[in-house]
């Protein structure tokens, strides 16, 4: 059997079908080499007895050439090997950390010598040994027995280079978090982050709940839903937009505080910040009002930062420096607007009007918005893109905001709120609309807007009209952008690099 340096593999062009053809042979080779020695290059199981982290934690800062006494058996996979003969060096890589293996022909097995001439980058294996240092200091396991724990087939790619092309980076998740270390700093972020929200939601005294993916119909916000079939009671499905309208629903059933980490779905387009399939973090707090949620996002913005990168001074796109230090201002959108635009604007105002002002911007509108909608749309198109640091933008049209209670001075406003960072938003939250009758009327409004059209018009639902005639107190409602949260504390620009794995189209066949 060759005795060449298996790091050797990994300089090959993982693009060169030629090559990793061969290279792949080569190592079902040795699996068929292994299975002839009567070596199972699959067992069931291998019990560890130590992490690589509690091994650096527990013998941290020994002197060089120290024996410990003490044996260990620790698991993972194999990233690089170098010499060969009578002292061959391996590095062993698990959750935790990594671990040099000193595996010594004086000192190795009949069985671990036989693994270790047929091992390869990728390899998952089980090493037991005396805890030691070797002549530079470094912690090292002296290694006594081998065992593969799994053959890995397909060459690793370049160490140096990593797996660059974006395409296969999104396709193949598992061998991007083993080959580039920056999506390993992002999914940790992620991972810390959303632990965080739900330790403050159970501090605050929230019940975490499930609810339906497949509805009848999808509700609880204005997006295109995607549809499928129930065989089991042949009825038309959607897959959710949201789960506000059942998270409401609880409220009124009395679980005064809950909150639901959900994977939402809308047949929509896909850029660098919209994909069909996301997360959010949205949550009810019977008698509160928009002012409630507004103090609970921030905190729950505040919470994640200082879990997951232990900072609230983050940077974005062209070294652009962002303070999440709190207390955030709030603006009112109309004033805020009436500044951008040089006049006062207001959803009673003619449409006419209101269209001068959108085409003088060169904001896009359809025939059949009004002047509230109008007014979103300068907000979305020509505001938005102007904030940079957290504010919470307030007031929105009722014509924009169907599930969100009047305003107590103006009926053609709710108390409504968007967190705007970075010139995107990153929460939405209001004042919940809890009188029965105003709620048809609005889903009358919308009904009347899904038959000239609107894809994205939100259904009547007669199930929420019922439960709303048995009461929903004054309730405060959030829902936050899990994804977006990400992308901004990770400082990546692209909400496919924050989803392990990201809508993509088939692969072409091969």
């Amino acid at each position: 059997m060759s005795k060449k340096p298996v790091d050797q593999e990994s300089q090959s062009d993982p693009d060169d079908l030629r090559t990793f053809e061969a290279l792949s042979a080569d190592r079902r080779k040795k699996r068929t080499v292994l299975e002839d020695h009567g070596i199972n290059p699959y067992p069931s199981r291998y019990d560890r007895t130590a992490t690589t982290g509690e091994l650096h934690g527990r013998f941290e800062g020994l002197e060089a050439d120290v024996f410990t006494g003490e044996n260990a058996r620790i698991a993972g996979r194999l990233i690089s090997i170098r010499g060969h003969g009578k002292l061959v060096f391996l590095t062993l890589q698990d959750h935790a950390g990594t671990i040099q293996l000193l595996v010594q022909e004086s000192k190795r097995s009949a069985n671990a010598a036989i693994v270790l001439d047929l091992l390869d980058l990728g390899d998952w294996i089980g090493a037991e040994g005396e805890v030691i240092t070797s002549r530079r200091g470094e912690l090292s396991l002296d290694v006594v027995e081998l065992t593969l724990l799994s053959k890995s087939l397909r060459p690793l790619p370049d160490k140096w280079h990593g797996l660059v092309e974006t395409d296969t980076r999104y396709r193949q998740r598992e061998v991007d978090l083993l080959a580039n270390p920056e999506s390993r700093r992002v999914f940790d972020i992620r991972f810390k982050a959303i632990a965080a929200l739900r330790a403050l939601m159970n501090q605050q005294n929230f019940i975490e709940v499930e609810t339906p993916i497949l509805q009848p119909q999808a509700g609880g916000a204005l997006a295109r839903p995607f549809f499928t079939h129930g065989n089991a009671l042949d009825i038309e499905l959607s897959l959710r937009i949201a789960p506000e309208l059942y998270l409401k629903r609880l409220v009124v059933g009395g679980y005064e505080r809950v909150f639901e980490i959900a994977r939402n779905f809308r047949n929509e387009g896909i850029d660098t910040r919209h994909s069909p399939e996301f997360t959010s973090l949205e949550a009810y707090s019977a008698f509160g009002d928009f002012n409630d949620g507004m103090d609970l996002v921030e905190g729950m913005v505040l919470a994640a930062a200082e879990a997951s990168i232990d900072s609230l001074e983050i940077t974005v796109g062209q070294d652009r420096p962002i303070n999440l230090a709190g207390p955030w201002p709030r603006r009112k959108l109309l004033d805020w607007i009436e500044e951008l635009v040089g006049q006062r604007l207001h959803p009673s105002d003619p449409v006419e009007n209101t269209r001068k002002v959108c085409d003088q911007f060169d904001v896009p509108y359809l025939p059949e918005w009004g002047s509230g909608k109008l007014i979103f749309e300068l907000y979305d198109t020509i505001l938005l893109s102007t904030i940079t640091d957290p504010v919470f933008v307030c007031g929105f049209p009722v014509e924009v905001s169907p599930l969100a209670r009047q305003s107590n001075d103006d009926p053609t406003m709710t108390d409504r709120f968007e967190l705007c960072i970075d010139a995107k938003e990153f929460a939405n939250g209001y004042s919940e609309l809890n009188i029965p009758e105003e709620q048809q009327e609005r889903f009358n409004t919308e009904a009347e807007s899904a038959k000239r059209g609107d894809a994205e018009a939100h259904p009547v639902d007669a199930a929420y009209i019922r439960a709303l005639e048995y009461g929903l107190p004054p309730t405060s409602g959030i829902g936050l952008g899990i994804d977006r949260l990400i992308m901004l504390l990770a400082g990546v620009d692209a909400i496919r690099d924050v989803i392990l794995f990201p809508m993509m189209r088939p692969e072409a066949p091969h």
